[in-house]
């Protein structure tokens, strides 16, 4: 018969084998004699405090026991969550994902601790602890899949922000699974969805689905709006977004902007250029309603210079670069901008390269190293298209050597964030000027042909050939 091991008989064994009575332990772990003699016996259950005692009195990792307290909760006749609560806590916060995992796997047959693991994975999430929170949230989910809940489509909400990262492939995939749960969330929370829905997919280049969600946004909260302040019978009080109603109308206008600039339909994104950037109608007047009238004026004031440029103004170039040059965040984008009008006219923008060349190379040297947000996306994103764009104006110069590192860059980037349209772009531009290229350049160039289709067919590869 295969005896069966526990906490008690590893800590009985410890004793044993170094000659350690129970009360020298117990004043090496700090957890009281009678508590250490009935854990032995099997008589009393340890709490996470005293395990985590008795673990480091004994010279042992953290979480050691884990697995072994986890068999003890649930070989009792009833479970008691006032002893698995802290264990998951714990386990988030070392990181034992595995024994959250087990626990789950036992909870879950019973739909009846939908609620308490669901209201700690919110406070996990709260916490930033993200990994675990998605553990606990896709519990719930399996349990309620066949469920039209609120509480299914939150848990979703939360997968979704959590699976965001440097794989525009994931994020994509995050995004069309989410997409299906917007309409069951609160009315709120909806604006908050679709405007993160929104971003994803401008990282992703989406811009067809960022029209759809972004004009849904606006719908959604214009109707809110208006319900909130010109309804006189009003059914039932709103609560607060993350931010004024208004803005995520305004937000709304800026996406489509954006997105008729990316079709070059100039003429229709300064259109709503004007609707983002009149605010008579706006009710409220709070200090924070002011600054972000005023950002949103900001905005409108620098798309004006861009779109008029990328029409083929260049007398407005001077302007445009006088304003960015004011403004830290903006000097990238503006860029990328107008080297795309500067390959589309043909004139030169040297000098203004040269203005930024120290913005640029700070630009260069961050990347790779924080992900894991929308924003970080969002300029990984754009880093990667900016050198494409930057090799191009070199290329057509005739600044080989300098256009083709760009260019190498830029595929390097497009690897690490899985950005499949960057890297075919990147293939065409390199292929025309191949027979230009140095050794060491199409070395490198071979070197990412074989990281891309290795990591897209699912092999893991290290480092820079």
């Amino acid at each position: 018969m295969i005896q069966v091991t526990t906490i008690g008989i590893e800590l009985e064994d410890y004793l044993k084998k170094y000659c350690i009575t129970i009360n020298q332990f117990a004043e090496i772990s700090g957890v009281n004699s009678g508590t250490i003699s009935s854990i032995i016996k099997g008589i009393r259950p340890t709490s996470i405090l005293q395990l985590d005692r008795i673990t480091e009195g004994m010279g042992l990792e953290k979480g050691s026991f884990y697995d072994l307290y986890v068999d003890e909760c649930f070989n009792h006749p009833k479970l008691n969550w006032r002893r698995l609560r802290p264990l998951i806590y714990r386990c988030a916060e070392l990181d034992k994902l595995d024994c959250i995992e087990r626990v789950l796997g036992m909870m879950m047959d019973n739909i009846s601790y939908g609620d308490v693991l669901f209201d700690t994975a919110e406070d996990l999430f709260k916490q930033g602890k993200r990994e675990a929170a998605g553990l606990l949230y896709e519990g719930v989910a399996e349990s309620e899949k066949y469920q039209h809940s609120e509480r299914l489509a939150i848990c979703r909400y939360r997968l979704f922000n959590i699976a965001l990262g440097d794989d525009q492939d994931a994020n994509l995939q995050a995004a069309v699974q989410f997409e299906t749960f917007v309409d069951r969330l609160d009315e709120v929370d909806q604006l908050d969805a679709l405007k993160d829905l929104a971003n994803t997919y401008s990282s992703l280049r989406r811009w067809d689905k960022v029209e759809k969600v972004a004009k849904e946004m606006g719908h959604k909260a214009s109707i809110q709006y208006k319900h909130r302040y010109d309804d006189i019978k009003k059914n039932k009080v709103l609560k607060d977004p993350t931010m004024p109603l208004f803005a995520y109308i305004l937000y709304s206008h800026l996406l489509c902007s954006a997105v008729f600039d990316e079709r070059k339909e100039y003429d229709k994104a300064l259109q709503y250029v004007s609707l983002y950037s009149e605010f008579s109608w706006v009710r409220e007047k709070s200090e924070e309603a002011q600054q972000i009238m005023c950002r949103f004026k900001d905005w409108a004031q620098a798309n004006t210079y861009l779109y008029r440029l990328m029409k083929g103004d260049m007398e407005v170039l001077p302007e445009y670069v006088s304003y960015i040059g004011q403004r830290k965040d903006e000097i990238l984008p503006a860029l990328f901008k107008i080297l795309q009008a500067a390959i589309t006219y043909q004139f030169n923008v040297d000098d203004i390269l040269t203005c930024f060349e120290h913005e640029i190379d700070v630009y260069r040297e961050q990347q790779g190293i924080i992900i894991g947000n929308y924003n970080i996306r969002v300029i990984e994103d754009r880093y990667t298209y900016f050198m494409s764009e930057l090799a191009e104006y070199h290329l057509s110069k005739g600044k080989y050597d300098t256009g083709i590192k760009y260019l190498l860059e830029s595929m390097e980037s497009a690897v690490r964030i899985t950005s499949e349209d960057c890297f075919i772009r990147c293939v065409s531009l390199f292929e025309q000027y191949r027979h230009i290229a140095s050794f060491e350049s199409q070395r490198d160039y071979e070197g990412l042909m074989r990281r891309r289709n290795e990591k897209k067919h699912g092999v893991i590869v290290a480092g820079f050939e």
